[in-house]
């Protein structure tokens, strides 16, 4: 693999906006590395992102699992060298029926492992990718973490995503000398197998600003949180 292509890699990448992602950034001309527990999954979404200069490689991830992140990131080493961007976008959305003061405390542990202890590994594995270009990370987050307007309901989910844009802070102040920078998103509420039939959004509409972010030139942008190409408050 030459040293001049700009390697991405998108987690949960097998369906949703995940996918809509990796869409978007292959016909940009970035190598993509399509991310997905199921290996099926991930070379069948693949294969719909097929075409003419779309470079675009399934590998099997389960962002839980340490093992697993850990074998990732040597293929990653092994086969490209380097990675410019990682947008952690794997997540679960388990406790909708639950509210904090009858909180499924399993429930909000299984959905930290996924939505905040996932991106967290695997930004702790490829940062050292990324140290030779420089890079980005983004990390897919909802307004249902924002503290500015937070209400009841979906306890685990709404912590983690508070949670993970804390991580994105530190991550970006701790990296600011790195020419990595570090930055949230909020899709919106966007029509996917998680946000349901009912939601406003297009998967094309949801995945836009993270490829904005991932393709922007200059590393002025960091530690900062992003819905629509326009920052919000945490």
């Amino acid at each position: 693999m030459s040293e001049s292509r700009t390697i991405a890699v998108v987690t949960g990448a097998n369906r949703g906006i995940g996918l809509e992602i990796a869409r978007q950034l292959s016909a940009k001309g970035l190598h993509v590395v399509l991310t997905a527990r199921d290996k099926d999954k991930a070379d069948e979404a693949a294969k719909q992102l097929a075409g003419p200069e779309r470079f675009v490689y399934p590998h099997t991830l389960d962002v839980t699992s340490q093992e697993s992140v850990d074998n990732f990131a040597r293929v990653l080493e092994s086969e490209f060298g380097h990675v410019e961007v990682l947008i952690n976008n794997a997540g679960v959305l388990l406790d909708k029926e639950y509210q904090a003061v009858n909180a499924d405390l399993d429930l909000v542990q299984s959905t930290l492992a996924s939505n905040l202890y996932g991106p967290w590994r695997m930004a702790k594995a490829l940062i050292p990718l990324m140290k030779k270009h420089g890079g980005r990370i983004i990390n897919m987050s909802s307004q249902m973490g924002q503290l500015a307007t937070m209400v009841g309901g979906y306890p685990g989910y709404r912590v983690s995503k508070t949670a993970l844009n804390a991580v994105t802070r530190m991550l970006a102040a701790e990296l600011k000398d790195s020419r990595i920078v570090v930055n949230a998103v909020c899709p919106g509420w966007v029509k996917t197998d998680m946000g349901g039939p009912s939601a406003p959004g297009t998967v094309e509409q949801g995945a836009d600003t993270a490829v904005w972010l991932a393709t922007l030139t200059g590393d002025s942008l960091t530690g900062k949180w992003f819905q629509g190409r326009k920052e919000i408050p945490w």
